[in-house]
């Protein structure tokens, strides 16, 4: 059987050519503080582009500039922004790949000057300040960004919208009984804990029609925390809105000792896609291209998220695809060094 990995992926019409993504990380590279696009993002990601990534998702991009999590953060807040995104977005796809954007906010993880906010007033260590706790009208207004910032991602040319709900950013932040002390209709069952997510995917979807993912973080790591288990609702809730693909991770949310070891997120990605249906990305200490196809041909995510590997080798598909025996295109001015 050919590699699988190689195989080609179509989402509402938009056919990655490979199941190897580029999983979203912060370059902190936006220097002057205002949000913006610069050279090293243009020659970061178009670099995984030649490379052959199938799919290229831009680092964690706030919706409002108290979203950030640090000054150096790009941002989609203004529609000044649209241009530097539409002229990296034309670089990518120039290389045959599909390029996305993590829509972001980062709550009580924001490390700026004045106020930050949360679902509740908790910092998240001692070290960290504590974030007031959200209005309903500040919620509302959140909600607004999320979807001010897809119609940006949509004049930009973007192939698809990942909503960040992980990572103990504002949405994990709402999610886990952790961090959400709230007592209103956004604290307490599962479902109020979800709705902020529900309102933000639906704000989402009134103004974007293609592949719409969710990142989560399905393990909190603590006793008190949520598990892969609690998930599995709030993965068929996201389903039946129409997300078409769950980026599953894991941890952040509060400090935690966690056990990490080759692929050890993935058995949540599997979870999560065998018990309601729903596609899935499988990230986490992924390196070898024999581990990502093994992935993949057990039906244990239907797209591999690399994240360091892709740091260290920019054209790691070329790797992945000599040792799985697949012969695949060369960018025409590399021919003679990786046939």
């Amino acid at each position: 059987m050919p590699a699988k990995l190689f195989s080609p992926y179509t989402i509402k019409g938009i056919t990655f050519k490979n199941r190897i993504v580029m999983s979203p990380m912060c370059m902190y590279s936006s220097y002057n503080e205002d949000g913006h696009v610069q050279n090293w993002h243009r020659t970061h990601y178009t670099s995984r582009a030649v490379g052959q990534v199938g799919l290229i998702i831009v680092e964690a991009t706030a919706v409002t500039p108290q979203g950030r999590i640090s000054p150096q953060d790009l941002g989609i807040w203004s529609d000044e922004h649209i241009e530097g995104f539409g002229e990296l977005a034309g670089l990518v796809k120039e290389h045959g790949a599909k390029i996305g954007i993590q829509l972001a906010h980062a709550g009580r993880k924001a490390v700026l000057e004045g106020e930050i906010l949360a679902p509740s007033a908790i910092a998240f260590n001692e070290q960290m300040k504590t974030p007031k706790e959200m209005t309903k009208t500040e919620i509302a207004e959140t909600v607004e960004a999320f979807k001010k910032g897809a119609e940006r991602a949509v004049k930009a040319g973007f192939d698809v919208i990942e909503i960040h709900g992980a990572h103990g950013y504002l949405i994990n932040e709402f999610l886990s009984p952790l961090t959400n002390k709230r007592t209103d209709e956004y604290g307490g069952t599962a479902e109020n804990r979800y709705r902020i997510l529900r309102e933000v995917i639906d704000a989402v979807k009134t103004v974007w029609d293609g592949p719409l993912f969710v990142r989560v973080s399905a393990n909190d790591y603590n006793e008190h925390g949520l598990t892969p288990e609690d998930y599995i609702p709030f993965a068929n809730w996201m389903k039946e809105q129409g997300v078409d693909l769950i980026d599953v991770s894991s941890g952040a949310v509060v400090p935690a000792n966690i056990h990490t070891y080759p692929g050890y997120q993935v058995k949540f990605s599997e979870a999560i896609k065998n018990t309601t249906g729903i596609a899935t990305g499988a990230v986490g200490l992924i390196t070898s291209p024999i581990q990502a196809e093994e992935i993949i041909q057990n039906e244990r995510a239907d797209l591999v998220f690399l994240a360091r590997e892709l740091l260290r080798d920019p054209y790691w598909p070329r790797t992945a695809s000599k040792e799985l025996g697949v012969n695949i295109e060369a960018p025409k001015q590399y021919e003679r060094g990786w046939n």
